[in-house]
């Protein structure tokens, strides 16, 4: 099929991940619009990635309502339809505190951008991506299988984006078919703002602790999540994709 013309919303889009998923469907030939709260990243991805195809910009909080509806708004005054959300938008843990530590504000905050920030998105797309057959990726984690201390808000809001997952699938389906991508290790040292970019500080060990024999790069994702949006996966819905070199299944003695 032909995706020109086709219009995707890719939140997050200015860094990481979000980045090399932004790259990819442009070079499919997707019309593509990066929402980002991080303005420097937005412009700068915007400025790079343009050459490839119809991109643009758009300041926006996820966990805002308004802002969000704005965009979404935007969108369709600008380009006319959706076809494609991306709910890719989210914050690590910054501090990592034991939970005895952790504030209500910081919880709030992470679910507030990680969790919340899909629902508004999703709920403000589903009319224009029901007129068009459209297609919701949310990007999940490993996190939510699986922890290092001190993770909990993380952890938390990644597990809900795999329920929201098979729960909008089962509420939007069959005119939206909804999916969730979780994320292993993917190292986005190369894919970050200017400011931020650095070369990768991979080890040896790093690489070993993949039965695939490497960590994880944003094309990783990126790819698969262009084959979930495309008709050859028109049968696949509700379902969460753990893309993380084999990590989850290597069991690990010290």
């Amino acid at each position: 099929m032909s995706w020109r013309g086709k219009v995707a919303i890719v939140t997050g889009g200015g860094q990481g991940i979000g980045k090399a998923i932004a790259k990819q469907f442009l070079q499919e030939g997707l019309c593509v619009i990066i929402a980002e709260i991080d303005e420097e990243a937005g412009k700068e991805t915007e400025a790079e990635l343009k050459p490839l195809g119809s991109l643009r910009f758009i300041h926006t909080d996820v966990s805002d309502e308004k802002s969000v509806n704005s965009l979404i708004q935007e969108t369709d005054t600008s380009l006319g339809r959706i076809d494609v959300l991306i709910n890719n938008a989210a914050r690590a843990d910054p501090e990592n505190l034991p939970i005895t530590e952790l504030s209500l504000e910081s919880w709030n905050n992470t679910l507030s951008i990680n969790l919340t920030g899909a629902f508004l998105c999703t709920k403000y797309a589903v009319p224009y991506l029901r007129k068009n057959q459209g297609t919701i990726i949310n990007i999940a984690s490993t996190r939510a299988l699986m922890s290092e201390p001190n993770t909990e808000a993380y952890s938390a809001s990644k597990g809900g984006i795999v329920a929201l997952t098979h729960a909008l699938a089962i509420s939007l389906g069959p005119e939206i078919r909804v999916n969730c991508i979780s994320p292993g290790w993917i190292d986005v040292s190369e894919w970050k703002k200017q400011a931020n970019r650095k070369t990768p500080q991979l080890t040896k060990q790093d690489h070993q602790q993949h039965p695939t024999g490497r960590v994880g790069q944003p094309e990783d994702i990126a790819s698969f999540i262009f084959y979930l949006i495309s008709p050859e996966a028109s049968f696949i819905t509700g379902a969460n994709f753990v893309i993380d070199g084999g990590m989850t299944k290597k069991m690990i003695y010290l």
